[in-house]
């Protein structure tokens, strides 16, 4: 299974994530997927690899503990919001960022 891609794809994907690319940005996109896509593919050239056992870990002898889910004290909303220039309330104004 061998997806080409292509700069048009770029532009659908940057269309799709509603994010504007100039035709060197694009450009630039373009080259370094071909790149990671390169070397991806040189993964598919190990024999046998589909008979790999996938791991969850790097290293087989991993030991992890969970930390006991305790409720903590935290710090006064007011104290926080006083390092805000715009707020409302107990909210903090941001800037429009998607129209």
């Amino acid at each position: 299974m061998n997806k080409e891609f292509t700069e048009e794809k770029v532009e659908k994907l940057a269309n799709l994530l509603m994010i504007g690319l100039t035709p060197e940005e694009k450009k630039m996109v373009f080259e370094e997927f071909a790149v990671i896509d390169k070397n991806i593919n040189k993964i598919n050239e190990i024999p046998n690899i589909e008979n790999v056992e996938p791991m969850t870990h790097a290293l087989d002898d991993f030991v992890f503990e969970l930390r006991s889910d305790v409720a903590e004290e935290s710090v006064p909303i007011d104290e926080l919001l006083q390092n805000c220039e715009d707020k409302t309330e107990r909210e903090v104004a941001v800037p429009k960022v998607v129209e």
